[in-house]
Protein backbone atom coordinates (compact mmCIF):
# COMPACT_ATOMS: atom_id res chain seq x y z
CA UNK A 1 0.00 0.00 0.00
CA UNK A 2 1.20 3.49 -0.89
CA UNK A 3 0.88 6.24 1.72
CA UNK A 4 -0.35 9.45 0.09
CA UNK A 5 -0.78 11.66 3.20
CA UNK A 6 0.04 11.44 6.91
CA UNK A 7 -1.25 13.47 9.85
CA UNK A 8 -0.71 13.27 13.61
CA UNK A 9 -3.99 13.47 15.52
CA UNK A 10 -4.73 12.83 19.21
CA UNK A 11 -1.28 11.31 19.63
CA UNK A 12 -1.86 8.76 16.88
CA UNK A 13 -1.17 8.63 13.16
CA UNK A 14 -3.71 9.04 10.38
CA UNK A 15 -2.64 7.73 7.00
CA UNK A 16 -4.33 8.02 3.64
CA UNK A 17 -3.45 4.98 1.56
CA UNK A 18 -3.84 3.68 -1.98
CA UNK A 19 -3.34 0.19 -3.39
CA UNK A 20 -4.12 -1.85 -6.47
CA UNK A 21 -6.93 -4.22 -5.59
CA UNK A 22 -6.88 -7.75 -6.95
CA UNK A 23 -10.55 -8.10 -5.98
CA UNK A 24 -12.00 -5.01 -7.71
CA UNK A 25 -9.34 -4.78 -10.42
CA UNK A 26 -8.97 -1.07 -9.67
CA UNK A 27 -6.96 1.21 -7.39
CA UNK A 28 -8.66 1.51 -3.99
CA UNK A 29 -8.22 4.23 -1.39
CA UNK A 30 -8.69 4.22 2.38
CA UNK A 31 -7.66 5.92 5.60
CA UNK A 32 -6.18 4.20 8.65
CA UNK A 33 -5.84 5.73 12.12
CA UNK A 34 -3.43 4.00 14.50
CA UNK A 35 -3.23 5.04 18.17
CA UNK A 36 0.06 6.09 19.70
CA UNK A 37 2.28 3.31 21.01
CA UNK A 38 3.54 0.00 19.73
CA UNK A 39 0.30 -1.95 19.86
CA UNK A 40 -0.95 -4.40 18.90
CA UNK A 41 -4.43 -2.89 18.62
CA UNK A 42 -7.88 -4.21 17.70
CA UNK A 43 -9.53 -2.82 14.56
CA UNK A 44 -12.82 -1.06 13.83
CA UNK A 45 -13.77 -1.02 10.15
CA UNK A 46 -16.01 1.88 9.18
CA UNK A 47 -18.21 1.76 6.04
CA UNK A 48 -19.52 5.05 4.67
CA UNK A 49 -22.73 5.92 2.85
CA UNK A 50 -23.88 6.98 -0.59
CA UNK A 51 -21.65 9.49 -2.46
CA UNK A 52 -18.92 9.23 0.19
CA UNK A 53 -15.23 8.46 -0.20
CA UNK A 54 -12.74 7.44 2.49
CA UNK A 55 -12.47 11.14 3.38
CA UNK A 56 -15.97 11.92 4.69
CA UNK A 57 -15.79 9.92 7.91
CA UNK A 58 -12.10 10.67 8.31
CA UNK A 59 -12.53 14.45 8.39
CA UNK A 60 -16.07 14.86 9.76
CA UNK A 61 -16.88 12.15 12.31
CA UNK A 62 -14.54 13.26 15.10
CA UNK A 63 -13.76 9.66 15.95
CA UNK A 64 -10.05 9.72 16.69
CA UNK A 65 -10.03 11.09 20.24
CA UNK A 66 -12.13 8.15 21.42
CA UNK A 67 -10.15 5.73 19.24
CA UNK A 68 -6.91 6.95 20.83
CA UNK A 69 -8.36 6.68 24.34
CA UNK A 70 -9.54 3.11 23.77
CA UNK A 71 -6.53 2.01 21.71
CA UNK A 72 -8.45 1.09 18.55
CA UNK A 73 -7.31 1.24 14.93
CA UNK A 74 -9.98 2.68 12.61
CA UNK A 75 -10.02 1.72 8.93
CA UNK A 76 -12.25 3.68 6.52
CA UNK A 77 -12.26 2.41 2.91
CA UNK A 78 -13.84 4.08 -0.11
CA UNK A 79 -17.43 3.09 -0.90
CA UNK A 80 -16.84 1.61 -4.37
CA UNK A 81 -14.30 1.01 -7.12
CA UNK A 82 -13.64 4.07 -9.27
CA UNK A 83 -11.83 5.13 -12.41
CA UNK A 84 -11.91 4.95 -16.17
CA UNK A 85 -13.37 1.72 -17.44
CA UNK A 86 -15.40 1.25 -14.24
CA UNK A 87 -19.16 1.18 -14.78
CA UNK A 88 -21.09 4.17 -13.46
CA UNK A 89 -24.51 5.79 -13.47
CA UNK A 90 -25.41 9.50 -13.46
CA UNK A 91 -27.61 9.03 -10.38
CA UNK A 92 -26.05 9.42 -6.93
CA UNK A 93 -27.48 6.13 -5.64
CA UNK A 94 -25.96 3.72 -8.18
CA UNK A 95 -22.47 3.10 -9.52
CA UNK A 96 -19.33 4.82 -8.31
CA UNK A 97 -19.83 5.97 -4.72
CA UNK A 98 -22.70 3.51 -4.27
CA UNK A 99 -21.23 0.01 -4.06
CA UNK A 100 -23.74 -1.22 -1.44
CA UNK A 101 -21.13 -3.69 -0.08
CA UNK A 102 -22.27 -6.58 -2.29
CA UNK A 103 -20.52 -8.57 -5.02
CA UNK A 104 -22.36 -7.69 -8.22
CA UNK A 105 -23.35 -10.52 -10.52
CA UNK A 106 -24.91 -8.46 -13.33
CA UNK A 107 -23.52 -6.63 -16.37
CA UNK A 108 -21.90 -4.08 -16.43
CA UNK A 109 -21.19 -4.08 -12.69
CA UNK A 110 -19.80 -7.57 -12.06
CA UNK A 111 -16.15 -7.07 -13.12
CA UNK A 112 -15.34 -4.37 -10.54
CA UNK A 113 -18.21 -3.98 -8.03
CA UNK A 114 -17.14 -6.63 -5.53
CA UNK A 115 -17.20 -4.65 -2.31
CA UNK A 116 -18.25 -7.53 -0.04
CA UNK A 117 -15.20 -9.57 -1.02
CA UNK A 118 -13.01 -6.49 -0.95
CA UNK A 119 -13.89 -5.68 2.68
CA UNK A 120 -14.12 -9.19 4.11
CA UNK A 121 -11.14 -10.69 2.31
CA UNK A 122 -8.63 -8.30 0.78
CA UNK A 123 -8.94 -5.28 3.06
CA UNK A 124 -8.82 -7.28 6.29
CA UNK A 125 -5.79 -9.25 5.08
CA UNK A 126 -3.96 -6.07 4.07
CA UNK A 127 -4.61 -4.33 7.38
CA UNK A 128 -3.50 -7.35 9.42
CA UNK A 129 -0.33 -7.62 7.30
CA UNK A 130 0.60 -3.93 7.32
CA UNK A 131 -0.43 -2.73 10.79
CA UNK A 132 0.06 -3.91 14.41
CA UNK A 133 -3.33 -5.56 14.92
CA UNK A 134 -4.45 -8.09 17.49
CA UNK A 135 -6.54 -9.89 14.86
CA UNK A 136 -9.75 -8.86 16.62
CA UNK A 137 -12.05 -6.55 14.68
CA UNK A 138 -15.50 -4.98 14.67
CA UNK A 139 -17.50 -3.13 12.04
CA UNK A 140 -19.73 -0.06 11.88
CA UNK A 141 -21.10 2.32 9.27
CA UNK A 142 -23.61 4.93 8.23
CA UNK A 143 -26.68 4.69 5.96
CA UNK A 144 -25.61 2.50 3.00
CA UNK A 145 -22.53 1.74 5.09
CA UNK A 146 -24.75 0.87 8.04
CA UNK A 147 -26.46 -1.65 5.78
CA UNK A 148 -23.00 -2.90 4.81
CA UNK A 149 -21.81 -3.19 8.40
CA UNK A 150 -24.91 -5.10 9.50
CA UNK A 151 -25.02 -7.49 6.56
CA UNK A 152 -21.29 -8.21 6.46
CA UNK A 153 -21.31 -8.89 10.21
CA UNK A 154 -24.31 -11.18 9.85
CA UNK A 155 -22.93 -12.97 6.78
CA UNK A 156 -19.38 -13.30 8.15
CA UNK A 157 -19.76 -13.64 11.93
CA UNK A 158 -16.36 -15.33 12.24
CA UNK A 159 -14.68 -12.07 11.19
CA UNK A 160 -16.22 -9.59 13.64
CA UNK A 161 -16.62 -9.32 17.42
CA UNK A 162 -19.37 -6.70 17.27
CA UNK A 163 -21.42 -4.50 14.94
CA UNK A 164 -23.13 -1.12 15.17
CA UNK A 165 -24.60 1.40 12.76
CA UNK A 166 -25.81 4.96 12.34
CA UNK A 167 -29.08 5.40 10.40
CA UNK A 168 -28.64 2.14 8.48
CA UNK A 169 -30.72 1.01 5.52
CA UNK A 170 -32.29 -1.74 7.62
CA UNK A 171 -34.15 -3.64 4.92
CA UNK A 172 -32.93 -2.76 1.42
CA UNK A 173 -35.33 -5.26 -0.16
CA UNK A 174 -38.16 -3.00 1.02
CA UNK A 175 -36.97 0.52 0.17
CA UNK A 176 -36.29 2.44 -3.06
CA UNK A 177 -32.50 2.71 -2.60
CA UNK A 178 -32.11 -1.00 -2.05
CA UNK A 179 -34.56 -2.12 -4.71
CA UNK A 180 -32.75 -0.02 -7.33
CA UNK A 181 -29.25 -1.12 -6.32
CA UNK A 182 -30.09 -4.80 -5.87
CA UNK A 183 -31.88 -5.00 -9.23
CA UNK A 184 -28.82 -3.50 -10.92
CA UNK A 185 -26.13 -5.43 -9.04
CA UNK A 186 -27.85 -8.74 -8.22
CA UNK A 187 -30.61 -9.14 -10.81
CA UNK A 188 -34.28 -9.91 -10.35
CA UNK A 189 -34.02 -12.87 -7.93
CA UNK A 190 -35.41 -11.53 -4.65
CA UNK A 191 -34.20 -14.61 -2.78
CA UNK A 192 -30.68 -13.41 -3.56
CA UNK A 193 -31.61 -9.94 -2.32
CA UNK A 194 -32.70 -11.41 1.03
CA UNK A 195 -29.14 -12.64 1.63
CA UNK A 196 -28.05 -8.99 1.80
CA UNK A 197 -30.91 -7.60 3.91
CA UNK A 198 -30.13 -7.13 7.61
CA UNK A 199 -33.73 -7.45 8.77
CA UNK A 200 -34.26 -10.61 6.72
CA UNK A 201 -30.99 -12.10 7.96
CA UNK A 202 -31.78 -11.41 11.62
CA UNK A 203 -35.30 -12.79 11.16
CA UNK A 204 -33.70 -15.97 9.82
CA UNK A 205 -31.53 -16.23 12.94
CA UNK A 206 -28.18 -15.14 11.49
CA UNK A 207 -27.20 -13.13 14.57
CA UNK A 208 -28.37 -15.49 17.29
CA UNK A 209 -25.66 -16.62 19.71
CA UNK A 210 -23.13 -14.46 17.83
CA UNK A 211 -23.64 -10.84 18.92
CA UNK A 212 -24.75 -10.03 22.47
CA UNK A 213 -26.16 -6.71 21.25
CA UNK A 214 -26.31 -4.61 18.09
CA UNK A 215 -26.15 -0.85 18.67
CA UNK A 216 -28.00 1.47 16.29
CA UNK A 217 -28.42 5.22 16.53
CA UNK A 218 -31.10 6.87 14.41
CA UNK A 219 -32.16 10.51 14.32
CA UNK A 220 -35.91 11.09 14.48
CA UNK A 221 -35.56 14.17 12.21
CA UNK A 222 -33.80 12.15 9.50
CA UNK A 223 -35.50 12.92 6.17
CA UNK A 224 -34.86 9.33 5.00
CA UNK A 225 -36.26 7.64 8.10
CA UNK A 226 -39.70 6.63 6.85
CA UNK A 227 -39.08 5.77 3.19
CA UNK A 228 -35.54 4.41 3.12
CA UNK A 229 -34.17 3.40 6.55
CA UNK A 230 -37.11 1.72 8.34
CA UNK A 231 -35.54 0.71 11.68
CA UNK A 232 -38.91 -0.67 12.79
CA UNK A 233 -38.39 -3.58 10.36
CA UNK A 234 -35.10 -4.42 12.02
CA UNK A 235 -36.63 -4.20 15.48
CA UNK A 236 -39.50 -6.47 14.46
CA UNK A 237 -37.06 -9.00 13.03
CA UNK A 238 -34.95 -8.91 16.19
CA UNK A 239 -38.01 -9.38 18.39
CA UNK A 240 -39.12 -12.37 16.31
CA UNK A 241 -35.65 -13.95 16.43
CA UNK A 242 -34.91 -13.20 20.08
CA UNK A 243 -31.89 -11.07 19.13
CA UNK A 244 -31.00 -8.06 21.28
CA UNK A 245 -30.84 -4.86 19.25
CA UNK A 246 -30.51 -1.47 20.92
CA UNK A 247 -32.07 1.15 18.63
CA UNK A 248 -31.66 4.63 20.09
CA UNK A 249 -34.01 7.10 18.40
CA UNK A 250 -32.27 10.41 18.97
CA UNK A 251 -34.64 13.41 19.10
CA UNK A 252 -33.99 16.22 16.63
CA UNK A 253 -31.02 14.63 14.86
CA UNK A 254 -30.84 14.32 11.07
CA UNK A 255 -28.86 12.14 8.62
CA UNK A 256 -25.67 14.22 8.61
CA UNK A 257 -22.22 13.86 10.12
CA UNK A 258 -23.30 16.30 12.85
CA UNK A 259 -25.44 13.39 14.08
CA UNK A 260 -22.56 10.94 13.88
CA UNK A 261 -20.02 13.14 15.63
CA UNK A 262 -22.48 13.51 18.53
CA UNK A 263 -22.54 9.78 19.28
CA UNK A 264 -19.45 8.23 17.67
CA UNK A 265 -17.65 7.98 21.03
CA UNK A 266 -20.46 5.75 22.34
CA UNK A 267 -19.99 3.40 19.39
CA UNK A 268 -16.23 3.22 19.79
CA UNK A 269 -16.64 2.42 23.49
CA UNK A 270 -19.26 -0.23 22.61
CA UNK A 271 -16.81 -1.95 20.26
CA UNK A 272 -13.74 -1.48 22.45
CA UNK A 273 -15.43 -3.36 25.31
CA UNK A 274 -16.08 -6.34 23.03
CA UNK A 275 -12.78 -6.16 21.15
CA UNK A 276 -10.77 -6.46 24.34
CA UNK A 277 -12.96 -9.06 26.04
Amino acid sequence: MQTTKTHIVHGGTLRYLKHDSAVTGTPMTLSVFTPGGQGPFPVLIWLSGLTCTEDNFTTKAGAYRAAAEHGVIIVAPDTSPRGEGVADDPAYDLGQGAGFYVDATQTPWAPHFRMESYVTDELISLIDAEFPTTGARSISGHSMGGHGALTLALRHPDLFRSVSAFAPICSPTRCPWGEKAFTAYLGEDRAEWDRHDAARLIEAGAAKSVYDDILIDQGDADSFLTDQLKPELLQAAADAAGQKVTIRLQPGYDHSYFFMTSFIADHIAFHAERLKA
